[in-house]
């Protein structure tokens, strides 16, 4: 938990260095996504924010503190799967790479890693030459986890 408080205070004075809020119900709904070791959608997001603090967020209320953390690079949409993952560099202070994503298929754990910045350029060409446009180069890729291979071992 002081993990996740550290974060959070990271994570608060990054909005204020951007000229906007972290306020109470957005640090709650990232502490929410950060304690969380799979992805959330808005609807788990508002049944977990109703059982730690016995209030009820309307889904626009909640969508739209998704779309704030996500604008401030705090959260990333898994647009498959269509819900939400903290972002695992909040607290680094470094140049962020494309976010690319390994989704356990059996139990939704969710692992960001970096991807080389010249792969992704590759991937560009690629998509450019086969006549197309990339819109976000982000990858969501299909995978086991370790611990869903050794229970199934």
């Amino acid at each position: 938990m002081k993990k996740v408080k550290h974060i959070i205070d990271h994570a608060e004075k990054h909005c204020k260095t951007h000229g906007s809020r972290l306020t109470n119900k957005r640090k709650q709904v990232l502490s929410g996504l950060l304690q969380s070791e799979k992805a959330l959608s808005a609807y788990e997001l508002i049944d977990i924010y109703k059982t730690e603090f016995g209030e009820t967020i309307p889904a626009m209320s909640m969508y739209r503190i998704l779309d704030f953390l996500q604008n401030e690079h705090l959260v990333h949409k898994l647009n498959l799967a269509n819900k939400y993952v903290a972002c695992s560099h909040i607290i680094c202070n470094h140049d962020h790479a494309v976010p690319q994503f390994l989704i356990c298929g059996q139990c939704q754990k969710v692992k960001e890693i970096s991807i080389n910045k010249s792969t992704i350029v590759e991937l560009q060409k690629n998509v450019e030459d086969a006549g197309f446009d990339l819109i976000s180069p982000q990858l969501e890729m299909n995978c086991i986890c370790e611990n869903c291979m050794a229970s199934a071992a």
